[in-house]
């Protein structure tokens, strides 16, 4: 009888230490998982997106290639294209500070050939995701 009572103490034991290490280790899952979240929560920006116009001498003045170039180097992603009326158009996705610096930039700089009058720019609308994988020149 003291064999079994022991067996029985032995296999209680065990199985206590068991679940102590597996609740251990549910924590430890448990605060991995959040710290994740938190980091992709804190590093997810919300996106926007906009369409633009621009006015003035910005075809055959390399516009399009210098636009191309901020874009990429900004971060934001979209398209641009002559028109047949003489301006250049596209569209602009990028967390707002990225789009805001984007649409500065075509307002007032351009390529160094262009001389803009004015640029027009859509509401910034909240999206999702993005919807282009880099910024690309439409002909």
């Amino acid at each position: 009888m003291a064999s079994h009572y022991n067996s029985f103490v032995v296999s209680y034991i065990f199985l206590s230490l068991l679940t102590f290490q597996v609740s251990i280790c549910l924590s430890q899952i448990q605060i991995y998982s959040n710290e994740t979240t938190m980091a992709a929560s804190a590093s997810a920006k919300p996106l926007f997106a906009c369409n633009f116009e621009v006015f003035g001498r910005v075809q055959g003045v390399f516009f399009r290639k210098h636009t191309e170039r901020q874009a990429n180097s900004l971060g934001v992603r979209g398209w641009c294209m002559n028109t047949r009326e003489g301006t250049v158009k596209g569209q602009l996705e990028a967390p707002l500070p990225q789009l805001n610096e984007m649409k500065h930039w075509l307002e007032t700089k351009g390529s160094p050939s262009s001389s803009i009058e004015k640029a027009t720019f859509t509401a910034a609308k909240e999206i999702p995701e993005y919807t282009f994988s880099g910024f690309s020149i439409k002909r």
